[in-house]
């Protein structure tokens, strides 16, 4: 295999650790030194070879301990994976998506073989070769979603698209920052939008709707979003917000850089075929701020950004309370020199 997996924890004694690599092609998110809302959609093609990009489902060195984390989550909480009775068609397309997909683009990792509705599934990583019927639920040992996803890095929504909009009416979502499937299921688009601040004074949603409503099959789109989590903790949840929430309390100058995390989602949208409902994956990357500032550009960026950024923000964001101790470690890496254009360090 060519990717060497770690073994680590996201949560207890959270052994997670980011190599080298995995620091380099660290999704940055702010091309420029300030921050607003955007609706900030590209066309979702191959780029940058290495990069999180490149693929159509970026698997990486924590792919089987995020895994492991997901089967204790869902262990814990099994409501973390729903789908109404209606999605049962687009769980299969999105089971198809991810396994071709991953079968051309890792074949050292993955194998898909099919023979008609008969097909065999192979998952070097995890163990798996399992043969099933297409279509058919009583060949798997879940539902075609949860099967998949029990699989895949990241969390899902899958959106049925009727009376112009997006209806939230499944997904596996166990990796989320601050928000909750069970209470989001069967919600709409706007709906489950609504605790975001200034966006919909600036229309920002409506025009993401009017454009998640036209991806057409084979043209998928992305972006990416963040927040601050202290500690690598995946499953930050509201469920769990008890256990997680007082970690906020817990930061010092001594001890920022190894324990607040910039949390960042690849956000990902795919028209899927039969059933016409959009897969909506959300892949979540950790980055440490001591990791973080091994980066120059990122490190002055990243003090300026948070700096600068509205107080409402900060709040929704979840970090208001201890932005100013996180402005005051970063700017010992912002020495004021001007940062160029894009995310990508500058040495590349």
């Amino acid at each position: 295999m060519t990717i060497q997996f770690n073994d680590e924890t996201f949560y207890g004694d959270f052994t997670f650790k980011n190599s080298d690599w995995a620091v380099k092609r660290f999704p940055f998110p702010f091309h420029e030194d300030s921050y607003m809302y955007s609706v900030n959609m590209e066309p979702h093609k191959s780029y940058r070879p290495g990069s999180v990009f490149e693929r159509t489902f970026d698997v990486d060195e924590h792919y089987v301990s995020e895994m492991k984390d997901r089967a204790r989550v869902l262990a814990n909480d099994p409501l973390r994976c729903q789908s109404l009775p209606h999605m049962t068609l687009a769980g299969w397309d999105l089971l198809e998506l991810i396994m071709e997909a991953k079968a051309a683009e890792y074949p050292d990792l993955f194998e898909l073989h099919k023979d008609g509705n008969r097909w065999r599934w192979i998952n070097k990583p995890l163990g798996i070769d399992d043969t099933f019927t297409f279509l058919d639920e009583s060949t798997l040992p879940y539902g075609p979603m949860e099967y998949i996803t029990r699989q895949t890095q990241g969390d899902f929504a899958v959106l049925d698209q009727r009376d112009d909009n997006l209806w939230m009416d499944a997904g596996m979502v166990t990796t989320q920052a601050d928000w909750s499937l069970d209470f989001d299921i069967g919600m709409n688009f706007f709906e489950w939008h609504a605790p975001v601040p200034k966006a919909h004074e600036m229309g920002i949603f409506v025009r993401a709707l009017k454009f998640l409503l036209n991806i057409q099959q084979g043209q998928p789109a992305r972006r990416l979003n963040w927040t601050m989590t202290v500690n690598p903790l995946l499953d930050t949840s509201p469920e769990n917000y008890h256990k997680w929430g007082v970690m906020k309390q817990g930061l010092t100058m001594d001890n920022i850089g190894e324990k607040q995390h910039l949390r960042v989602e690849l956000q990902t949208f795919f028209r899927l075929p039969r059933s016409n409902a959009l897969a909506f994956p959300i892949r979540c990357y950790l980055i440490s701020f001591n990791d973080l500032v091994t980066v120059p550009k990122w490190g002055r960026r990243l003090h300026r950004v948070i700096r600068d950024l509205p107080e409402e923000l900060a709040t929704y964001k979840g970090f208001i309370d201890n932005r100013p101790l996180m402005v005051e470690w970063l700017s010992q890496y912002d020495d004021g020199s001007p940062t160029s254009d894009g995310i990508w360090p500058d040495d590349e």
